[in-house]
């Protein structure tokens, strides 16, 4: 816990009055979680423990509700770094379950369509995500955040609304296959920001002749941020029950 403190640039010596001025924070965000709820708690957190009441506080890049892992928070003055720290490569470890697709490509919407899986090998599979490595064109999931005509698109895809999202280029830097069993593959992620990792489970399955959908995500990397530097929810809340208030 210390080492992971003194990575935050968090110690004894830490007040409140630093949040205020700026910090960055490792967290690492719970399944269910959208991240604006992480970045309210921290809010909330902040009011009921070191009697802050206004206090900037903002998230480097969104993690679905369904995905885990790494979300760099920002406090104070450190909220003008967000724009950067969002244009740097993430690294996920994805699920990707073949077999069945999902209109929003994750686990959020039940299958629509089943799909044989007997042709897909651990050799096929290696082979074929070599093919997505490099810069190309992406179509965003239509269950997204992304605005189409003045509405989120999740809000119209939701009520059955049929709408098409422009392609996006985006860069797959690294690709590793970790493991493939029961049909469902293990997939280590580097990619350049805006890559939707869902788009990448539903595509790699058309690819293959197949369906898939993302079944699991966690985010390990934020530039040279690591997962494992990160302290969750409880951690960060039991540190600020021992800092001076204002």
């Amino acid at each position: 816990m210390e080492k992971l403190l003194n990575t935050l640039g968090i110690d004894n010596s830490c007040k409140a009055e630093d949040f205020k001025h700026g910090k960055t924070l490792l967290i690492n965000k719970p399944y269910s979680w959208s991240s604006f709820d992480v970045v309210n708690k921290i809010r909330i957190q902040f009011k009921n423990h070191l009697g802050i009441k206004k206090i900037k506080v903002g998230h480097a890049g969104t993690l679905d509700p369904l995905a885990t892992g790494l979300l760099i928070i920002c406090t104070g003055k450190a909220t003008k770094t967000i724009d950067q720290l969002m244009g740097m490569d993430k690294e996920y470890v994805a699920h990707i379950t073949f077999g069945a697709s999902t209109p929003s490509y994750d686990l959020e919407t039940e299958p629509d369509q089943y799909f044989k899986t007997e042709h897909i090998t651990h050799e096929k599979l290696e082979k074929t995500l070599s093919q997505f490595l490099g810069i190309q064109m992406q179509s965003p999931p239509i269950f997204s955040a992304i605005k189409k005509n003045g509405k989120k698109a999740y809000e119209q895809a939701r009520k059955g609304e049929k709408i098409k999202l422009d392609k996006r280029e985006i860069e797959i830097k690294e690709l590793e296959l970790l493991e493939y069993t029961n049909d469902t593959a293990i997939v280590r992620v580097v990619c350049s920001k805006g890559t939707y990792i869902r788009s990448f489970a539903h595509d790699l399955g058309i690819a293959l002749k197949s369906g898939a959908h993302l079944s699991g995500l966690k985010r390990t990397a934020i530039g040279n941020s690591k997962l494992e530097s990160a302290l969750s929810i409880e951690q960060f809340e039991k540190i600020l029950t021992t800092i001076q208030t204002i």
